[in-house]
């Protein structure tokens, strides 16, 4: 998977890409194909957004599903956290879907029975 992290009149900290990098890749376990993932940071400059002056979206592109999550909080590691729950949560129904359920075991049991 390949990630692209876009900051937008934002100063990122210093760990912030080893921690989306890492958070990111976790995503792999359910096999949903995703190629690229980008990460776009926000930051509004307007004080009254205090609470939700940072903007953290996520965006899946490839040949997989398109996924789509956005949260905003008050700094960039809240707004990331808050995204990648939302994106997890898709990637997990996606996965959920396509699951191929073996029923047999339970025909034979209620046959044998």
């Amino acid at each position: 998977m390949k990630i692209l992290i876009h900051a937008r009149h934002a100063d990122l900290a210093e760990d912030f890409r080893a921690i989306v990098e890492e958070k990111l890749n976790s995503m792999e376990r359910f096999s949903v194909l995703i190629e690229r993932v980008e990460v776009e940071i926000l930051h509004e400059a307007n004080p009254r957004q205090g609470k939700n002056s940072h903007r953290v979206i996520l965006t899946s592109h490839g040949a997989g599903p398109f996924i789509k999550s956005e949260a905003a909080e008050f700094n960039d590691l809240a707004a990331f956290d808050s995204a990648i729950k939302a994106f997890a949560l898709q990637i997990r129904k996606i996965h959920e879907r396509t699951k191929d359920y073996n029923r047999e075991t339970v025909r034979k049991k209620k046959e044998s029975v």
